[in-house]
């Protein structure tokens, strides 16, 4: 399932138009729609596992498939006592101080901790959203490639957060987009430029992933530049929960390749990071990076769960709940056939096809106690509509069993397009 991308940007040569009047549009009626079902915007209160008591509903409970903490510690409470403990300790939640004047102790503590845990020079941002929004134009600039301004090339699905920083980077250097993992593209703009930088994400918010190993390849062979969103892949792989993406990667990064990473999702915290791979490139991302030099960190509650979760990284808690992450995706993909089975990646999509028939089929869910996300353009393509389902490791069997269960009744119910 493929997503569009949002706002529908246009780029030539050092020009990116965005079209946000159109895919507002476009996409209004079924925003419209969801709403109506009661499908978005819901307030809830988490209980044991994935249980959420939903404010709408007056307290119903039903299993939530939509949260992407993906080995379910974002109510683990090693980590949530993390995050009291940080706050009892400093006595405040924020400061409001840019980054390059005043920090707060323990987020350096994080971040020599988050360092050595990953292997590399890891800064922290408030979002995943902020680490891109600062890394890129860094870049887009010519100073981590030799003084070369490189041609940024986007993958055609790379999350929102990365392309919308298109226009920005096209008033700095040429922008390129390539299909979908066509690294036979990418190869060819290597050839023909003199330095080029692929932006991409390690493990996709709607499945699938970047073919880390032939990037690699390209990279020994022309210099390319890599950059990485990793989000969605960290905690899940590696001894340590490095990641899709750095677990692949033998030693130091170097100076070639950057990964952004979420201390939310899988890691059970709260925002986002940057893996470095030389001092320069932290020198200068803690002096320019725009969402250090001019934004505040990360608050002291993210900061003491983040240091929680680091912790439990080290131990053999992380590879059980690895291992029981694999065995509930297994599970569902013995019930519910998808374009993502026999993935080891933990998102899955169900296409439906007709806008209004994802919606109602989400709603359905709703009604039976699960909670899914209808997805439609301009998060996948238009016609390309759907579930998208998260089974982690919080869910039980039984829950996953039931959620298989009520897809199959669906499927009938909304004219057997639901399930395919």
């Amino acid at each position: 399932m493929k997503a569009e991308s949002p706002g529908q940007e246009s780029v030539a040569g050092n020009s990116a138009y965005r079209n946000t009047s159109s895919l507002i549009q476009h996409a209004q009626s079924h925003f419209d729609a969801a709403h109506f079902q009661g499908l978005m915007a819901i307030y809830g209160r988490p209980l044991a596992g994935r249980v959420v008591a939903l404010r709408q509903e007056n307290g119903r409970h039903i299993v939530d498939f939509v949260r992407c903490s993906y080995l379910g510690l974002d109510n683990h409470p090693q980590i949530v006592a993390g995050a009291i403990e940080a706050l009892s300790q400093y006595g405040a939640l924020h400061w409001s101080c840019a980054r390059t004047r005043l920090n707060f102790s323990i987020l350096g503590d994080l971040e020599a901790a988050l360092s050595e845990l990953f292997g590399a020079r890891v800064i922290t941002y408030s979002t995943v959203l902020a680490a891109n929004m600062s890394a890129l134009p860094l870049i887009a600039s010519g100073y981590l490639t030799g003084g070369i301004k490189p041609v940024m090339v986007f993958d055609r699905l790379a999350h929102a957060t990365l392309a919308f920083h298109k226009g920005t980077i096209a008033t700095e250097t040429r922008v390129e987009t390539v299909a979908h993992n066509d690294l036979e593209a990418l190869e060819t703009l290597c050839q023909t430029n003199d330095s080029v930088a692929f932006v991409c994400d390690g493990v996709y918010s709607m499945g699938g992933s970047a073919d880390i190993e032939r990037l690699l390849r390209l990279q020994d062979r022309y210099g390319l530049f890599l950059y990485v969103d990793d989000a969605h892949g960290v905690s899940l792989f590696g001894k340590h929960g490095e990641g899709f993406a750095r677990s692949q990667i033998v030693g130091r990064l170097g100076e070639r390749t950057i990964i952004a990473a979420s201390l939310g999702k899988g890691f059970g915290a709260s925002g986002g990071l940057l893996l470095l791979g030389t001092a320069r490139q932290e020198e200068l991302f803690r002096r320019f990076a725009i969402a250090h030099a001019f934004s505040a960190s990360l608050n002291v509650a993210a900061i003491g769960a983040a240091l929680a979760s680091q912790k439990l990284h080290r131990t053999k808690e992380l590879a059980k709940l690895q291992q029981t992450l694999r065995d509930r995706v297994a599970l569902f993909d013995s019930l519910v056939p998808t374009e993502q089975r026999g993935s080891p990646l933990p998102i899955r999509t169900v296409e439906v096809g007709d806008e209004l028939k994802a919606i109602a089929a989400a709603r359905a869910l709703l009604d039976r106690g699960f909670y899914t996300s209808a997805i439609f353009f301009p998060t996948v393509a238009r016609g390309r509509a759907g579930l998208r389902l998260c089974p982690t490791a919080g869910h039980s069997e039984d829950e996953i069993r039931a959620l298989g269960s009520v897809l199959h009744d669906i499927h009938g119910e909304i004219g057997g397009a639901a399930v395919r």
